[in-house]
């Protein structure tokens, strides 16, 4: 089996340490295993999404040299397959058409934590069979009702989930764009990507991935969630730290191989060793010493290296 893993960012701002260190984990996992790096930009968020971000993420992409053998992809070029895909769902009976307002899911959210509930769907229009006549509706997954998603994370181990904890996630919104958890699915498996690398805010997507891979009848890719970087101050790295973009990085003068050499310090280990070339990186590296503990971002021991 060829490794094949990707890295997918959304063009609605700079490219930031974070989806530095995601990249380079996935590029250095394919490398090590003489697979196959994939870039994926994931432009569906039209009104964010901005030609200014996409030229900045493969500029930050070629000044580290972190090359891609496939790519970039774009997802707004594949609305064609991701309509194809829901076609085919409606007409199993795996997805339905819901013309809820947003008043009624509004209100149900209000009940439901009035009642210290969960907000979930509560399936109303899930059962009604809706044609292609009732217009301006979402397109929404149905979740299985019963039993759980069971998978086993590379850095936070096993991991299950109650169905009755998830709800039918939307797939298309009612201006026809397809949400991400939909359309990274189909990329994914379209893609045949079989290690899927990104931060730990993804992990309450992913049993939700899980049953749409089921639903493509696909095999599910071994997931590695990343634990998030912090600031000095222990709260998520952002601007008031200080240079987050890659490219305020290159401008103040920082080396390449010293950004990528302190980042892959930040989360992953290999014995005491603090100072690696690029090729000692690429045989060291998996995901087994990856710890899922919080990483802090301290600039002083950046600037040193």
């Amino acid at each position: 089996m060829t490794i094949k893993v990707r890295f997918a960012p959304s063009p609605t701002g700079f490219l930031h340490v974070g989806g530095v260190r995601t990249a380079l984990f996935s590029w250095l996992y394919a490398k090590h295993h003489h697979g196959k790096f994939v870039l994926r930009i994931e432009d569906t968020d039209k009104e964010r999404s901005t030609t200014e971000s996409v030229e900045a993420i493969l500029e930050g992409m070629a000044w580290l040299g972190l090359d891609f053998d496939e790519g970039p992809i774009y997802q707004t070029e594949r609305f064609t397959r991701y309509q194809e895909v829901i076609d085919a769902w409606l007409d199993e009976k795996k997805a339905y058409r819901c013309q809820c307002s947003k008043e009624r899911l509004e209100q149900l959210r209000e009940q439901q934590l009035a009642r210290k509930e969960k907000p979930r769907y509560d399936g109303h229009c899930r059962d009604l069979n809706l044609d292609a006549s009732y217009k301006n509706c979402v397109i929404r997954f149905k979740n299985p009702l019963t039993g759980e998603v069971c998978f086993k994370d590379e850095v936070y181990g096993a991991i299950t989930v109650k169905n009755q904890e998830l709800d039918d996630l939307i797939l298309v919104r009612s201006d026809g764009h397809p949400t991400y958890n939909f359309a990274v699915v189909v990329d994914d498996v379209d893609m045949h990507i079989t290690h899927v690398i990104r931060g730990d805010d993804h992990i309450n997507n992913t049993p939700r991935q899980i049953h749409l891979f089921h639903a493509l009848n696909a095999p599910i890719p071994i997931f590695a969630h990343l634990p998030m970087i912090l600031g000095e101050d222990g709260k998520r790295l952002s601007k008031r730290h200080g240079a987050v973009s890659v490219l305020q990085f290159r401008e103040e003068g920082i080396l390449p191989e010293a950004l990528l050499n302190y980042l892959v310090r930040l989360g992953w280990s290999a014995k005491d060793q603090e100072i690696f070339s690029i090729q000692e990186m690429i045989a060291l590296f998996n995901l087994a010493h990856i710890h899922p503990g919080t990483a802090t971002f301290n600039y002083e021991k950046l600037y040193w290296l």
